[in-house]
């Protein structure tokens, strides 16, 4: 499952120059019997199956380093935002427990340091979510990504969605690229693309202005779109 995403693409360049690894384990890798049962149904009855505790625990023993964060990607977990991926990518080593099933067993609470969910769903497992995560933050890695300042001026980096952003051509059947980007005024650039992010952020996500951070011109700027200016 991880094959695809780790060879394409931006992770592949950022693994091929050395910037940062990534280690696939499978958790049947420790355990003991000759079916290398990784998982078990649960105590009490029910429905599906847990994932077992010893061959986390195991595995976690032979891993983690005094500058280990390990964290657990299930749907309890808290909300992964753009801040803790920036958070996430200061660290120097990181183990990702991806769930399956029905969860992986209580126990292992008392072994990690985090919980974290990409989303209000339920998936097959935690793979995906694991991906999901590699991928937000090694793009934070310095030289993963050529242009930073595609890094610092994404969605969510200020509290808001990113402003529309168009190329060639100018005119198309579909509608013209705003003049204001053609003229080449990098001031009326700036506060036109601010001006459009805070639009589209009131119009699709205004839940994000809670936490976001706006100066006075923001303010303005809100007014004159709340007034159709």
């Amino acid at each position: 499952m991880f094959e695809g995403p780790l060879t394409e693409s931006i992770l592949k360049r950022g693994r091929e120059k050395g910037l940062f690894s990534v280690t696939v384990h499978d958790l049947r890798d420790k355990t003991e019997d000759k079916h290398k049962t990784a998982d078990d149904a649960p105590f009490g009855g029910g429905a599906g199956m847990v994932m077992k505790i010893e061959p986390i625990a195991a595995f976690l023993n032979e891993l983690k380093t005094l500058k280990t964060k390990t964290i657990l990607l299930t749907p309890s977990g808290a909300a992964l935002t753009q801040e803790k991926v920036r958070s996430l990518s200061k660290e120097e080593h990181l183990i990702l427990i991806c769930g399956h099933y029905e969860g992986v067993d209580e126990r292992v609470s008392t072994l990690i340091d985090e919980e974290l969910s990409i989303g209000d769903y339920v998936l097959t497992g935690g793979e995906l979510p694991a991906m999901v995560l590699v991928d937000c933050i090694c793009r934070h890695i310095p030289g993963v990504v050529k242009e930073m300042d595609s890094v610092t001026e994404d969605s969510f980096t200020y509290g808001l969605l990113d402003h529309p952003h168009y190329t060639r051509p100018a005119e198309h059947g579909t509608g013209s690229v705003p003049q204001v980007l053609q003229r080449g005024n990098h001031e009326e650039i700036r506060k036109w693309r601010r001006k459009e992010a805070l639009r589209r952020t009131l119009l699709k996500r205004s839940d994000l202005f809670a936490g976001a951070r706006l100066t006075g011109e923001d303010s303005g700027l809100l007014r004159e779109i709340i007034l159709g200016l």
